[in-house]
């Protein structure tokens, strides 16, 4: 483009030097002769005389013209400010080492792919090298060594995390801010479906970045997997233990699967499961055999595909006996203790034993040998057991505070410094009873109530909460059910008596789940559940100032924490699939077994068009911003000028050299 086209008409003065070296070249000089009459006439032809002469000096003066032309009209071109930024560029070599790259040979293609690339990188571009998951792992920084970046794909190996395409896209997008010259991702991926962010708009890319996306695989193959297993974490007689499995297919017929049970590498059931076409199927086995304490147990299902690594389900199981509960009552409220026990062994997996105590024989007793402790309304303990009650909370424990008339009496809760307001009763009130009216639906204790539907209080003791969790309020907004976390422990308190004179709760439905949940949230056997998925988190202490010593094993049996990790950390992250081994200080142990999110089991590829839209989003994210994209403007005009210099000085030197030689 010029921006001043018109001085272009100039262009004809380039006929002025070729009339000068071609039609003024033919001169007829006269000579004197004595007499024509011998010379025949006839036409003399001036073709030889028109041949161009000085064709070097014709070319100069040629270029002149044309460049004093061209200086004139000002011409100019536009480019994209991003790929104006530099003749270097940052390429990135993305490898997908998510769950799913683990079917039929997909991770060796993308590395294979990626080093093939990587090993062909211009001497003036940056390369990065980066693995992709559900987060991104920089493997390399910014740097002119292919050699760097070739070692680092190659050393790669595929994880148990889930693909995330919106993770990827966020990363580059920091990177690319970070870069200052063009960037070129090359993403090396199955272009798995369920990777796909809810909003298309978090794929986004900036400014100067482009993607290629190197899909390894070709099409979507059928897959049958253990999607879930629904195991108690904890039994106290295998025979009567209980597990639910659950098989799907993806892209999958109708078929039937041959579904094991296996403790200990060792099969203990075997059930036949008929999965529908896409279809899921529930296998349930009743019954096996498991050593004392931990058991390291998978479900397998028999599925014929490509996809072997998702073909089993880990759990992990304890084998125990009852745990024992003391439950410290009034002597005159027996009634409490028959109910809460009734509760307990109502439970589908009986796990503790309930042993009752009165005030006066708790002396010498050690709370840290029950799995927690239940104070029903009792108005004072023996000193030494208190102190000994206070620390065994301290140090993890549990228990649940029954505050009835006697605390009221007290005007405090025991085991906090919850201080008791008032003793209501509701009859005394226009009332005739108190109905609780809203729970905290997280908290595990009223997870499965049923929101205690008919339940009436009749009394109840009014709390100042201070700054505990509230768990559940009657209808008058006073706390029902109040959390204290005290050092590593937690103590709950319920603002009324366990019996059935105070309430009519232990004679409704709702009693016995609140037990259980109850008795598994102090004793943190069901916190977790039988699996944990990878990439979370395994809290390993609460208490942020007391540091112990604990050892945590990864799935091959390495330490996943260092040395001064283990004494400060608060928590690790389960990063693999497999068995995570946690030996405590205090010598008690922990297996926690961990699988790969089951979305990664569906290996369906996102569609063409949508694959496309986000290769190029990069440039509808530009003209999304301003309208336009953004250009800067390059001119010639000092190249030009130096050119018209230069020619002018040549042609100078040449033509008085010609000159020259025609006047001598």
């Amino acid at each position: 483009m010029f921006t001043w086209p018109w001085f272009l008409a100039g262009l004809v003065g380039l006929g002025l030097p070729v009339w000068l070296h071609l039609l003024q070249q033919h001169r007829m000089d006269p000579l004197k002769f004595a007499s024509l009459m011998f010379f025949e006439r006839r036409t003399e032809t001036s073709v030889k005389q028109r041949k161009l002469k000085y064709k070097v000096l014709l070319a100069l003066r040629l270029l002149l013209i044309l460049l004093m032309v061209l200086l004139f009209a000002r011409p100019f071109w536009e480019r994209d400010a991003a790929s104006a930024a530099g003749e270097s560029k940052l390429v990135i070599y993305a490898v997908d080492r998510s769950y799913s790259m683990r079917a039929a040979g997909r991770f060796e293609r993308a590395r294979q792919e990626a080093a093939s690339l990587a090993g062909g990188q211009r001497p003036n571009d940056l390369g990065q090298a980066i693995a992709v998951s559900s987060n991104v792992e920089l493997l390399t920084q910014a740097v002119g060594d292919k050699q760097q970046i070739l070692a680092a794909i190659q050393a790669l190996q595929p994880g148990d995390g889930r693909g995330l395409y919106g993770e990827i896209a966020r990363s580059v997008r920091t990177m690319a801010q970070a870069a200052g010259r063009p960037v070129e991702v090359h993403l090396f991926t199955d272009a798995q479906k369920s990777g796909l962010p809810a909003a298309f708009s978090e794929l986004g890319l900036p400014v100067g970045v482009t993607l290629k996306v190197h899909a390894v695989a070709s099409d979507s193959p059928r897959n049958w997997t253990v999607e879930s297993v629904n195991a108690p974490r904890t039994i106290a007689d295998p025979k009567k233990g209980r597990i639910q499995a659950t098989i799907a297919g993806f892209n999958t017929d109708a078929a039937q699967r041959q579904v094991s049970l296996v403790v200990n590498g060792k099969a203990v059931g075997s059930k036949t499961a008929s999965v529908p076409a896409n279809g899921r199927a529930s296998v349930e086995f009743i019954g096996f055999d498991a050593n004392y304490g931990w058991n390291r147990a998978e479900v397998r299902v028999d599925s014929a595909d490509g996809f072997k690594d998702d073909d089993a389900f880990v759990f992990s199981m304890e084998r125990a006996d009852p745990r024992p509960v003391l439950f410290v009552r009034d002597p005159r409220q027996a009634r409490s203790g028959l109910y809460f026990r009734a509760a307990l062994e109502s439970a589908a997996n009986a796990l503790y034993t309930l042993e009752e105590m009165t005030p006066d024989q708790v002396s010498g007793v050690q709370p840290s040998k029950y799995a927690f402790v239940v104070l029903s309304d009792v108005g004072s303990v023996p000193g030494p057991f208190e102190e000994a009650l206070r620390s065994y909370v301290r140090g993890g424990g549990g228990a649940l505070v029954a505050a009835g008339p006697a605390a009221a009496a007290r005007q405090r809760v025991p085991l906090t410094d919850l201080r008791v307001l008032e003793s209501r009763y509701a009859s005394r009130g226009a009332e005739r009873f108190l109905a609780a009216s809203w729970f905290d639906p997280a908290h595990p204790s009223v997870r499965k109530a049923n929101r205690w539907e008919g339940v009436k209080f009749y009394q109840a003791v009014r709390v100042e909460p201070g700054d505990s969790r509230v768990v559940a309020r009657l209808n008058d907004e006073s706390p029902l059910l109040i959390e204290r976390t005290v050092g590593e422990g937690r103590v709950l308190v319920f603002t009324s008596a366990l019996d059935n004179l105070s309430n009519d709760f232990p004679i409704r439905a709702s009693f016995v789940p609140f037990v259980e949940q109850t008795a598994h949230h102090l004793s943190r056997t069901e916190e977790r559940g039988a699996a944990a998925p990878v990439d979370s988190y395994l809290e390993l202490r609460k208490d942020k100032g007391r540091a112990s010593a604990l050892e945590v094993l990864d799935p091959d049996g390495k330490r996943a924490l260092s040395l001064e990790e283990a004494t400060k950390a608060e928590n690790v992250k389960l990063a693999r699939a497999g068995f995570y081994d946690v030996r405590r200080e205090n010598g008690r142990r922990e297996l926690v077994a961990v699988n790969a999110d089951r979305r990664e089991s569906d290996l369906t590829q996102m569609g063409k068009d949508t694959l496309a839209l986000w290769q190029n989003s990069g440039g509808e994210t530009r003209a999304a911003a301003g309208g336009k994209l953004e250009k800067r403007v390059y001119s010639p005009w000092w190249w030009l000028a130096l050119g018209l210099f230069l020619t002018m000085m040549a042609e100078t030197l040449l033509a008085s050299r010609h000159l020259g030689r025609q006047e001598s």
